[in-house]
């Protein structure tokens, strides 16, 4: 993280991050933080991701986002920014290239091997360099929904499983196989017996993972959690150095995950190595005192989770007004919250196969607007100063 001096009023100094004339992070006296425009004004982040011009529709997109109260365009978006004076997050990506980990839905560097650092080095250059003097590009996340496995479960191998079931070419492999080794008296059996499966030489496991059967013992649990954090750690330590070597004005976002993850995983993407905290609505207790973005929010997922779940709250709502309703309250709550500096709403176009009003997009495949969500995000979106407000009064300043 860069300190900055040059604080702009009723900002204090000590917790300012970035860079005067470009966007930065601070927290007021009073105690709320609050991104910083170029010219030192509070800004708070109201995003899309994927906003993209439609060929088949006489749509202006940039018009439609700040008709909605929008004021950013998140990963994925057109280079509207260079015509519309938006403020835009764009993705590195590190994940791309030959030499991949690309197993069981997994597609990571080897962040075992020594040409990483170099690699994430060329690729900030590539993407971060020619952005660099940019002063409306707000923040940099190191990678768009990357290849990260989600929780280990029968259906779903985890990171250490895919990384035990590498080719021995791969640095992470034999990396794992010696973390995990060394966890139980340098014996297989005795691994096999802590994790509760049958694994009578590591090709078995290989076979397991090519085959898509996970490991989701408490043992095997374990000894994942450990293993992706050690793994994040690397990847994001030196994803970060890459881009501030590159990109050293700008601040870094951290990851958009594109869904839930582990602890461990969030917490390698987050400050000291990142200036925000990325979180879903429902983690804001995890803040820790940092500032936070939401990057993926969207009432639509937060009701498929529900659903998914099994939880149904009670009342005699449908399920459309259970949904904005939630949704409401949730994003009201986040706007509010002391630690939160925007947000990103997860989709700007319905994907395959989603139906209205269901769909995730603010805008229909058939290029109409999704009233259903844009009437009320934009609501939210003109109450935010006031809600802001409402934050800045009840908060109590950290010493």
């Amino acid at each position: 993280m860069v300190p900055s001096s040059d604080a702009p009023p009723d900002f204090r100094p000590e917790t300012l991050r970035g860079r005067p004339g470009f966007f930065r992070v601070g927290r007021t006296s009073a105690g709320p933080w609050w991104l910083v425009d170029p010219e030192g004004r509070p800004f708070f982040a109201r995003g899309v991701h994927g906003v993209v011009t439609d060929a088949d529709t006489a749509h202006d997109p940039a018009a439609r986002l700040r008709s909605w109260g929008g004021n950013t365009l998140g990963c994925g978006s057109d280079r509207l920014y260079l015509e519309e004076g938006l403020a835009f997050t764009p993705a590195v990506n590190f994940a791309t290239g030959e030499d991949l980990i690309r197993l069981a839905g997994v597609r990571l560097p080897d962040v075992f091997a020594p040409e990483w650092p170099d690699r994430a080095q060329a690729r900030a250059a590539e993407v971060c360099a020619p952005l660099a003097g940019e002063p409306g590009l707000l923040g940099w996340f190191t990678d768009d929904r990357p290849g990260w496995p989600q929780q280990p479960s029968l259906a779903q191998p985890g990171l250490l499983q895919v990384c035990l079931s590498l080719e021995p070419a791969f640095a992470a492999y034999h990396a794992a196989w010696e973390f995990v080794l060394a966890l139980h008296g340098g014996r297989l059996a005795a691994l096999a017996r802590a994790w509760g499966v049958d694994l009578p030489n590591k090709e078995a496991l290989r076979e397991r993972t090519r085959s898509e059967q996970g490991i989701a013992t408490r043992g095997y649990l374990r000894d994942e959690a450990r293993w992706a954090g050690e793994f994040a750690r690397r990847y994001f330590t030196v994803a970060a150095a890459a881009i501030r070597a590159h990109a050293p004005n700008h601040l870094l976002l951290g990851c958009r995950w594109g869904g839930p993850v582990a602890p461990g995983l969030r917490a390698a993407a987050a400050p000291p190595v990142a200036d925000v905290v990325v979180l879903d609505a429902g983690d804001l207790a995890d803040s820790r005192g940092e500032p936070v973005l939401l990057a993926d929010f969207s009432w639509v997922r937060m009701e498929a989770d529900s659903a998914a779940s099994g939880r149904r709250p009670p009342g005699s709502l449908t399920t459309v007004e259970r949904m904005l309703r939630r949704g409401r309250l949730a994003l009201g709550r986040a706007v509010a919250h002391p630690a939160v500096v925007g947000y990103c709403w997860s989709e700007w176009c319905d994907r395959a196969g989603e139906q209205p009003p269901f769909a995730s997009g603010l805008v229909h495949r058939n290029g109409a607007e999704a009233r259903e969500h844009t009437e009320l995000l934009t609501e939210l979106n003109l109450r935010v100063e006031e809600l802001r407000h409402l934050a800045t009064w009840s908060a109590e300043p950290s010493p």
